[in-house]
């Protein structure tokens, strides 16, 4: 497996960060993957689990920093309005939900509004890295327990195209990466709202 813990390590400090992956669940994905193909379950836990809680603290300090004005900036108004009201009615709730939850439940855009909206660092922290420490010591057992009859269904079927699939795969995410940093840099010159610009009526 060539993306190694490393890979996995990187790949989920952007998968809960402001920068969309074009795959949804790219860290589980490429969990799953690593431990299927013999690699320390424990270990690959860990990758992900410190990656994810880098990146997801990374997107809650912007949140923090740029207040209601980054909801404007990175979600749109309609999400943003139901979001806030979710939020600081049960800011600790919802940063745990959203941890826990698979893709395609959005993760970042509650992350961003925990910061926005007044969640602390430390409900913020302790909250997203226990929820997220039990997710991926989850994928991670079920991907030794399951993930190598997968992996030999995956190359009994699509033999011949397993080469092709990961290189389509690294591309997307090579391009996302690079989509997400020039929107995070194009969004960061533009003016934000008013604090209150999101709150409901």
């Amino acid at each position: 497996m060539g993306f190694g813990t490393l890979g996995l390590f990187a790949v989920s400090v952007i998968d809960s960060s402001i920068i969309p992956l074009p795959v949804p669940g790219s860290t589980d994905l490429l969990l799953i993957l690593l431990v299927a193909h013999r690699g320390d379950p424990v270990l690959a836990a860990v990758a992900a689990t410190v990656g994810s809680i880098l990146g997801g603290y990374l997107t809650w300090a912007t949140g923090a920093k740029g207040g209601e004005a980054a909801l404007h900036r990175y979600l749109p108004r309609r999400f943003g309005r139901r979001l806030s009201k979710w939020v600081e009615k049960s800011g600790t709730v919802a940063v745990t939900v959203s941890a826990l939850l698979p893709p395609p439940f959005p993760l970042m855009p509650l992350l961003l509004a925990a910061g926005a909206l007044g969640v602390s660092r430390k409900r913020f922290l302790i909250s997203f890295s226990l929820a997220r420490t039990f997710r991926y010591a989850l994928v991670a057992w079920l991907a030794a327990t399951y993930g190598r009859a997968v992996d030999r269904a995956f190359r009994h079927y699509l033999a011949g195209w397993s080469t092709t699939i990961m290189w389509s795969y690294l591309g997307l995410v090579v391009a996302g990466i690079v989509y997400g940093l020039w929107k995070f840099r194009h969004q960061r010159r533009q003016p934000g709202l008013p604090q209150g610009a999101l709150s409901t009526k």
